[in-house]
C-alpha cells in the first residue's frame, strides 16, 4: 500500500517526530508559513516563539547541551537565516548538535534577488558542519534524516536545511523513515585502534608527572564517558584538569581535580600542565586560551591526544600519539588494558608529584579580599553556589568576567549542568540558552549568570520567559563596565578605557517588571543571602541586579601569548617565576 500523500511541510514534521523531536525554537515569516500552518494542525511537537533568531539557536544549544539530544531551530528566509549565523557559528565552535531549518524563496526565484532571499547555504557553509538546499519534495525526508545523523554523529555540530517554499507546498507519497536512510560517506570512527591503546599504556606506565586534560568531547560522548573518565583518573591516581567546556565531566569536589586550566585557570592546573611529563588529552582541541604560548606549552611532555575528530589532531599542537575514537570507547579500552596488564604508576614519583602540586595549591590562587561595604563578584558567585549546590541546578552564562568567575567559583559535580559559549565567546548566549535548558528540565533550577553589558544583547528574550512561564533566574554581576575588555585595557593598554563604560544602563528591576518578571537588587554583601533565597523561591522568572565592585579584575590570568608559568595572580604580580634545577617552575 503506498504511503499517504503529504505536503513537504507535513513530511518535515513527520520526519522530526520520527527523530524524537519534541520542541522547536523558532520565529515565523513568509517563506516558512506552510510549516507553521502544519504545526498548527498537530500537537506532537511544541513550538517556542523566540524574539530573535540568534536566540532561537542559543536556546536549541542549551537544550542540546543539557540533554545530549539534537536541538531544532526554525527560521524564515533572508534575515531570519542571517540572524541565525552567530548561533550556528557558536554551535560549530563548541561542537553542539543543532539542526536549523531555514525558509527559502521558491526554487524558480533562487538567484533573482527575490524578497527576503539570501544565499543561505553559501553564507552558512563556513559556520556549519554541513548544509543542504532541498530542491525536490521527494528528497526532503531523506535529507532531514541525514541532517540529524550528521549533527549528532562523530564530532557534533550544527546542520542547516534550506527549504524553498514551493518544496514545502508540493505533495508526494515518497516519505521514508530514518531506518531507511543510510549516509553514503560519513561514517566517523568511534572504536580506537588496538595498537594505539597498547602504545598509550606503555607511555602512561612510565610517567612520573602525569596529567589528564579533559575537554568538552567527554561531555559530548555521554554520561558514560564522564563516569569512565572518573574511573580512569582514580585508577591512575593522577591529577586531572579541565577546559572551560569540559567542566562537570569530572567532579569538582574530588581532591584529584585541579580546577580549570588556561587563561583564567588555577595556578596549580597551569603549572602542572607546564611541568608534566605525560599529558593525556581526552576530548579537548588545544584551544589557544588553554595552550598560551605554543613553544612553551608542556615542553617536556609526551602528549597523547584522544579525539573523535581526526582534523583536530596535530592542528594546533603536535602530539606523540593520536587515538581517534569516541571518548567513551577509548577510555573503556584504556581501563581494560591497564587493568589486564596489572599496570601501575611509580608510587614514589607520584607522591613527589602530588607534593609539588600541593605546594602550588597552597598559593590559594582564587582567594580574594572581602569587603563589607561592597559586593565582590567572586563572593556573589560563591554564595550563589553555596545556596544552590544541594538542588538540581543548571548554570548558563553570558560572556566576560562573570563567565570566568562562574567557572572558577561554581563547582560542577556532574556533566551537562554547565552551558557557556566557549569557542566563539558570544555575548547574549546565556539567557536564551537558559530557557532552552529550562524547557528540557522543567522542574530544575536554571540560572543565567550574566553581565550587565552581555545581558542587553538579547534582553528581549525576557518576553519569551514570561510568555511560557519559564522560571529562569538571571543573576547579573553588574559592574557597569564591559568588564573583561576594561581589564585588558587596564593591564595591556595603559588604563585607556576606550568605550567600555556603559553610561546609560537601564534600571534592571523596573525592566524586569516591564516585561512581567520579578526584579531584585543587592548593593551590599549583607543583603545577598536573603535575596538569593528570594530569587530561588520566586515561582516565575527573576532578574537579580547584583551590583558589585566596579574595579575588581579576574585573576589568575595568563596574558595573551604568554606561557603557563607567566600567570598574573593579581594586578601587581610579577610574571617571572623561579625555576628548580629539574626545570620545574616553583612557587
Amino acid at each position: 500500500m503506498p504511503a499517504k500523500k503529504m505536503t513537504g511541510s507535513q513530511m518535515l514534521l513527520k520526519a522530526l517526530c520520527d527523530q524524537g523531536v519534541d520542541v522547536i525554537f523558532g520565529y515565523p515569516g513568509g517563506a516558512v508559513l506552510p510549516i507553521y500552518d502544519a504545526l498548527h494542525q498537530q500537537n506532537a511537537i511544541r513550538h517556542i516563539l523566540v524574539r530573535h533568531e540568534q536566540a532561537a539557536v542559543h536556546a536549541a544549544e542549551g537544550y542540546a547541551r543539557s540533554t545530549g539530544k539534537v536541538g531544532v531551530v526554525l527560521v524564515t528566509s533572508g534575515p531570519g537565516a542571517t540572524n541565525a549565523v552567530t548561533g550556528l557559528t557558536d554551535a560549530l565552535m563548541d561542537s553542539i548538535p543543532v539542526v536549523c531549518l531555514t525558509g527559502q524563496v521558491p526554487t524558480h526565484l533562487i538567484g533573482n534577488d527575490a524578497f527576503q532571499e539570501a544565499d543561505t547555504t553559501g553564507i552558512t557553509r563556513p559556520c556549519t558542519k554541513h548544509n543542504y538546499l532541498i530542491r525536490s519534495v521527494e528528497d526532503l525526508p531523506r535529507v532531514v534524516h541525514e541532517a540529524f545523523y550528521v549533527a549528532h554523529t562523530g564530532r557534533p555540530g550544527p546542520v542547516v536545511v534550506d527549504l524553498p517554499k514551493d518544496v514545502l507546498q508540493a505533495t508526494s507519497h515518497a516519505y521514508v523513515g530514518p531506518e531507511q536512510v543510510t549516509h553514503a560517506s560519513y561514517k566517523p570512527r568511534t572504536r580506537p585502534d588496538t595498537k594505539a591503546i597498547e602504545k598509550a599504556i606503555e607511555i602512561i606506565a612510565k610517567a612520573k608527572r602525569p596529567i589528564i586534560y579533559s575537554g568538552g568531547g567527554v561531555i559530548n560522548a555521554g554520561d558514560k564517558a564522564s563516569r569512565l573518565l572518573t574511573r580512569f583518573a582514580r585508577t591512575l591516581g593522577a591529577p586531572i584538569t579541565s577546559t572551560l567546556m569540559g567542566l562537570g565531566a569530572y567532579p569538582a569536589s574530588d581532591p584529584q581535580f585541579l580546577g580549570m586550566l588556561g587563561m583564567h585557570g588555577t595556578y596549580e592546573a597551569n603549572l602542572a600542565m607546564y611541568n608534566c611529563d605525560v599529558m593525556i588529552n581526552v576530548g579537548a582541541r588545544f584551544d589557544d586560551r588553554v595552550t598560551g604560548r605554543l613553544d612553551e606549552f608542556s615542553p617536556n611532555a609526551t602528549k597523547i591526544h584522544i579525539d573523535i575528530d581526526p582534523s583536530s589532531i596535530n592542528k594546533n599542537v603536535m602530539v606523540d600519539l593520536a587515538i581517534v575514537g569516541d571518548a567513551s570507547a577509548v577510555l573503556d579500552a584504556l581501563l581494560k588494558a591497564w587493568t589486564k596488564g596489572e599496570h601501575s604508576l611509580s608510587q614514589r614519583a607520584l607522591k613527589g608529584w602530588w607534593k609539588t602540586i600541593d605546594a602550588w595549591r597552597e598559593r590559594d590562587c582564587l582567594s580574594f579580599r572581602r569587603d563589607d561595604s561592597v559586593i565582590k563578584p567572586q563572593y556573589a558567585i560563591k554564595r550563589l553556589y553555596e545556596l544552590t549546590k544541594d538542588r538540581e541546578t543548571f548554570i548558563t552564562t553570558e560572556v566576560g568576567q562573570h563567565q570566568m568567575w562562574a567557572a572558577q567559583y561554581y563547582k560542577f559535580e556532574k556533566p551537562r549542568h554547565w552551558m557557556t559559549s566557549g569557542g566563539l565567546g558570544t555575548m547574549g548566549y546565556g539567557l536564551p540558552a537558559a530557557y532552552g535548558v529550562q524547557i528540557a528540565h522543567p522542574d530544575a533550577l536554571v540560572m543565567d549568570i550574566a553581565g550587565e553589558a552581555s545581558i542587553l544583547m538579547n534582553i528581549q528574550e525576557l518576553s519569551t520567559l514570561v510568555q511560557y512561564g519559564l522560571p529562569v533566574k538571571v543573576f547579573i554581576i553588574n559592574n557597569q563596565w564591559m568588564g573583561m575588555v576594561r581589564q585588558w585595557q587596564e593591564l595591556l593598554h595603559g588604563s585607556r578605557y576606550s568605550q567600555t563604560y556603559t553610561a546609560s544602563l537601564p534600571d534592571f528591576v523596573k525592566l524586569a517588571e516591564a516585561f512581567g518578571a520579578h526584579g531584585l537588587r543587592a548593593t551590599k554583601p549583607a543583603e545577598l543571602d536573603d535575596l538569593i533565597l528570594e530569587m530561588i523561591d520566586t515561582p516565575g522568572p527573576v532578574v537579580f541586579d547584583c551590583q558589585v565592585d566596579q574595579k575588581e579584575n579576574c585573576f589568575p590570568m595568563i596574558p595573551s601569548g604568554a606561557a603557563h608559568y607567566e600567570m598574573l595572580l593579581g594586578p601587581d604580580d610579577a610574571a617571572a617565576k623561579p625555576v628548580s634545577e629539574e626545570g620545574m617552575v616553583l612557587v
